[in-house]
């Protein structure tokens, strides 16, 4: 039997026939895969708890020819407190469908599952504003994705800010790739324009390791500018509709 040990994260999970499951796992080892775990339904399955979305910890895998099987699971952590709110479940299964999204199979995705574990974590942080952590993780997923977002400087003429300038950057372009200069601005339709703050914000989001995100708190007019941006940025460099957001809105 060729078994392979896995940490991961649960995704998704599906009914399979009358008692298995069909689970999509992020793992550190092999980036997204999809996982049997046969007589996950049972009542009496050692399978039962560490087959439901959010779990998190060390999988242990069957390969076979064309899938894999879960044979057993460490799981360390459940995020419980997720499980009894409805908005933190609608905000955790679009982290993960976005996670789902932006990965594949046999491709290392690290970055993107620290990313998850962190934000499902920053979801129970009762001074956190749900929408923050929702807006910083969507930055930051298309960060580990390669749209890193320019800025620090003019994505159009590289120049930076200087202490003396002032008015130096017109706004955020996502169809630019980041943030645009005045001198550069003609031509392009989809500035936001943003405060000093908001600049910061992004900036730090770019440069700091996942453990280090949410560790901030912003006033409510810099969290909408934040909110404008991620949903923009979102919008030009995702492709397609994810069903959570459809619940989640009821919340937004």
């Amino acid at each position: 039997m060729n078994l392979e040990t896995v940490t991961g994260m649960v995704l998704s999970a599906m009914p399979i026939g009358e008692y298995d499951k069909r689970l999509v796992i992020l793992t550190k080892e092999f980036g997204r895969i999809s996982a049997f775990a046969k007589g996950a339904r049972k009542p009496n399955s050692a399978l039962l708890a560490p087959s439901q979305p959010f779990a998190f910890g060390v999988f242990t895998l069957y390969q076979g020819r064309s899938s894999y099987t879960v044979n057993s699971a460490d799981i360390q952590n459940y995020f419980e407190e997720l499980r009894t709110d409805l908005e933190k479940i609608a905000y955790g299964m679009y982290f993960c469908e976005v996670a789902a999204h932006l990965t594949y199979e046999n491709v290392e995705a690290v970055g993107i599952l620290k990313l998850l574990y962190q934000s499902l974590k920053a979801l129970n942080k009762e001074k956190l504003p749900k929408d923050m952590v929702k807006s910083i993780f969507e930055m930051k997923a298309l960060d580990f994705n390669g749209e890193t977002p320019r800025v620090f400087e003019c994505v159009k003429c590289q120049r930076k800010p200087t202490a003396e300038s002032k008015d130096f950057f017109a706004g955020f372009s996502s169809r630019a790739g980041g943030m645009v200069c005045s001198c550069c601005r003609e031509g392009i339709k989809d500035i936001l324009m943003i405060s000093d703050t908001t600049i910061y914000t992004l900036q730090f989001i770019v440069s700091s390791r996942v453990e280090k995100l949410f560790t901030f708190l912003l006033k409510e007019p810099y969290e909408e500018e934040l909110k404008k941006v991620a949903a923009q940025y979102m919008k030009c460099y995702v492709d397609g509709e994810f069903q959570s957001l459809t619940m989640l809105k009821d919340f937004l």
